[in-house]
């Protein structure tokens, strides 16, 4: 197998960024520096280290989904000592489990995890429009033109959004706002609806794909089935 693939099932990064990552001279087979992009390993004998830390691909994909809660910072460390999701996950019995994506350190929902790199870059990648659900509380007056422009797909300052789909779900002083978004860039969902004049005091994420928290409590995780899990590949086509 090339060791960028390795690298990318293993959960370490998506192929390209692996091979920049060979390139930079950060990963090691059987301790020897390696920057042969061509670079074959036996993931049954050879030993593969990122920055010293041990890389394995597990021989059965482990993959869950947590119900993340405000507070911890999407990362597996953090060197300025935040809490972390990887308090919340079970990384002693699986090391290279790694989050499918990010959620705000202040925003809540569900948040995959998996060591199948394949399965995790895929259901990030842009072309497969995996559909994201979210409920935001908002202040501001979020009026029924605002919803049309989200509807129609407005600009950012890193370019146009895909239309989403968009309804108010509570109405009140600070409205709940139901969104879709198929794509997942920084922090945009709340840029979005500040370029419709409102910000978002809450938020939370109900649902990717085609999997919701349902009854999975707040800061608790559970593996998913195989049927989701085929049902997540499905979606990411």
């Amino acid at each position: 197998m090339r060791l960028s693939r390795y690298l990318a099932r293993a959960g370490v990064a998506s192929r390209r960024a692996s091979e920049q990552l060979i390139l930079d001279g950060r990963v090691a087979v059987n301790g020897q520096v390696v920057r042969e992009l061509g670079t074959q390993v036996d993931e049954a004998s050879d030993a593969v280290t990122f920055d010293g830390a041990p890389v394995c691909i597990e021989d059965v994909p482990f993959t869950i989904m947590l119900n993340k809660p405000a507070g911890v910072v999407t990362t597996m460390s953090d060197p300025q000592g935040r809490p972390t999701v990887a308090s919340l996950v079970p990384v002693r019995e699986h090391p290279s489990l790694f989050p499918v994506g990010r959620l705000d350190a202040d925003t809540t929902g569900l948040l995959l995890f998996t060591t199948d790199g394949d399965m995790g870059h895929a259901l990030l990648h842009p072309s497969h429009h995996v559909p994201k659900r979210y409920r935001a509380r908002v202040s501001g007056r979020f009026t029924e033109a605002a919803a049309e422009r989200l509807r129609a797909g407005i600009v950012l300052d890193d370019g146009p959004c895909a239309p989403a789909q968009v309804r108010v779900v509570e109405e009140g002083r600070l409205p709940v706002v139901e969104v879709v978004i198929h794509e997942g860039r920084k922090r945009q969902v709340k840029r979005m609806f500040q370029a419709v004049g409102c910000r978002v005091e809450q938020l939370h994420r109900a649902s990717f794909g085609p999997l919701g928290l349902g009854s999975l409590e707040e800061g608790r995780w559970r593996q998913l089935t195989d049927g989701e899990v085929r049902a997540l590949m499905e979606a990411a086509g």
